[in-house]
C-alpha cells in the first residue's frame, strides 16, 4: 500500500527531472535557482524512496542512492549558469 509520503516523494522526483530538463533545454539563471531549490527540498523529501547507503558519515547519517539526485541537480544548475555567462548575449 502506498503512503501519501511516497506520492510526495514520486511529486518532488519528477519536479526535480523537470527543472533539470528546463535547464538542458533552456538555460538561464532562473531555471538554475529553481533547481537548486528542488534539489535542497529534494534531500529532505526523499526519505521513503531513499534507496541503499553509499557511504556512511555515523551510524544514523549517510549518503543513499537517492541523494545523488541532488548532487547532479547542483551541477546541472552550475552549468545552466555557466552556459548562460558565456553565451554572447549575456553580455
Amino acid at each position: 500500500m502506498w503512503s501519501v509520503a511516497v506520492f510526495h516523494a514520486l511529486v518532488v522526483m519528477n519536479l526535480l527531472f523537470v527543472t533539470g530538463a528546463w535547464c538542458l533545454a533552456r538555460p538561464s539563471v532562473p531555471a538554475a535557482a529553481v533547481l537548486v531549490a528542488v534539489s535542497v527540498l529534494w534531500l529532505f523529501a526523499n526519505g521513503p524512496i531513499e534507496g541503499g547507503i553509499l557511504y556512511s558519515f555515523s551510524v544514523e547519517h549517510g549518503l543513499t542512492e537517492s541523494d545523488v539526485l541532488s548532487v547532479i541537480g547542483f551541477v546541472l544548475a552550475a552549468v545552466s549558469v555557466w552556459r548562460v555567462r558565456r553565451s554572447p548575449w549575456y553580455r
